[in-house]
């Protein structure tokens, strides 16, 4: 007999239970079933036996009950909780991530900047060398090299800086003419762009500059009066070839670009004190009113020209310098300041000019009549004083 006979059967059954889910836990819920069903279906004879096989039925029970438990899939509440925990992780990495890019990235970006202002300084500040490649002296070899290096790029720069801001030269044009050569008594300074020329772009021909009608006929008309300047805001390298164009005949007497203007509050502005000319003499025409702010009074603010083929305001604006000229006034200042806040000055000169010429027509009209009533009073007078001799 084997040696387990002389425990009791619950024990034998709890025992094959433990070493069997210990072992794999394998038992399928079917084989655990019929297991049950046939210990379900052990002797129902009251006794021991009975107590026994109702003890083995509720071990069973709950072994199957752990058993199923185990097999069965999580909740939904669960498996939810577990993907959100997922996706946060998730979340957390990318985060990481890209924080860690950036660091890497600044970092890089810092290391070049670092190499680009060290290569600056080494370029700029070094001493100037001569045809030969020999160093020129300055006043700074007597300082460490380190120092030399900064305070020689530091003076380049600030030089580069005013070289931008102010004009190349304070006379920017040459002496007056002497005799036997004409000097005309005025100045006229004009701006190319808006003023003469009109830029228009398209996809076919690119930038081209569209002329405005009334150059020919404004230069014709004021070469004699006007000592005739191109200032423009424009580079030397676009503009030049611009007034070759407009100015066949050569009655532009100088021309001026960007490096000689003044460079204030993020505007080329023209200094008239720099033109080497009486500033009482100096009309400025350009359409932009910043571009005379120093001299506001030596300036006429044009409309931007857009382009339209019928404008007539060259051909105006000859004939308003040419009555200045005329009128041999002695500081255009005097006149210019009477236009300095019309929006459109060219339209005001034209309104005043119909308006004396109305005032000027009713005095003749008033003159003419005074004088018939004048000679009519004569006659009369005459006639009395022949009847009065007879």
């Amino acid at each position: 007999m084997s040696a387990l006979s002389g425990l009791p059967m619950c024990v034998v059954v709890a025992r094959g239970l433990l070493r069997a889910r210990a072992a794999a836990g394998s038992c399928s819920r079917p084989v655990a079933l019929e297991l049950g069903r046939s210990l379900s279906s052990g002797p129902s004879e009251p006794g021991p036996g009975r107590e026994t096989g109702g003890l083995t039925q509720a071990i069973l029970q709950h072994s199957l009950q752990q058993t199923s438990s185990q097999g069965q899939p999580p909740h939904e509440g669960e498996g939810s909780s577990d993907q959100k925990r997922e996706d946060q992780n998730e979340d957390k990495k990318q985060k990481e991530n890209t924080a860690y890019a950036k660091k890497m990235v600044l970092r890089l970006a810092g290391l070049m900047g670092l190499g680009g202002a060290v290569g600056v300084v080494y370029i700029f500040g070094s001493n100037s060398q001569d045809e030969q490649g020999n160093k020129i002296p300055d006043e700074f070899d007597n300082d460490v090299p380190v120092i030399q290096q900064l305070k020689r790029t530091y003076k380049y720069f600030k030089d580069y800086r005013q070289m931008i801001i102010e004009p190349t030269s304070p006379k920017l044009l040459p002496d007056p003419l002497k005799e036997p050569y004409y000097q005309p008594p005025y100045t006229l300074v004009l701006e190319l762009t808006d003023v003469l020329l009109h830029p228009e772009w398209s996809l076919a021909t690119g930038w081209r500059f569209k002329k405005r009608p009334g150059i020919d006929y404004l230069f014709q008309q004021l070469a004699t009066l006007y000592e005739i300047v191109i200032f423009t805001s424009e580079t030397g390298m676009t503009a030049y070839p611009l007034i070759d164009s407009i100015d066949p005949q050569g009655f532009v007497m100088y021309r001026l670009f960007r490096d000689a203007t003044r460079y204030m509050e993020g505007h080329h502005v023209k200094d008239v004190s720099c033109l080497n000319r009486d500033t009482s003499k100096v009309i400025v025409v350009d359409c932009k009113r910043e571009a005379f702010s120093l001299q506001p009074f030596n300036g006429m603010a044009l409309r931007k020209w857009d382009g339209n083929s019928e404008d007539r305001t060259l051909y105006d604006l000859a004939a308003f310098l040419k009555t200045i000229a005329m009128s041999g006034v002695e500081d255009v200042r005097t006149v210019l300041e009477n236009y300095a806040h019309e929006e459109d000055p060219i339209e005001a000169f034209k309104r005043r000019q119909a308006q004396l010429a109305l005032e000027e027509e009713q005095r003749l009209a008033e003159h003419s009549q005074q004088k018939k009533q004048g000679l009519s009073f004569s006659g009369i007078t005459s006639r009395f004083w022949a009847r009065k001799q007879q």
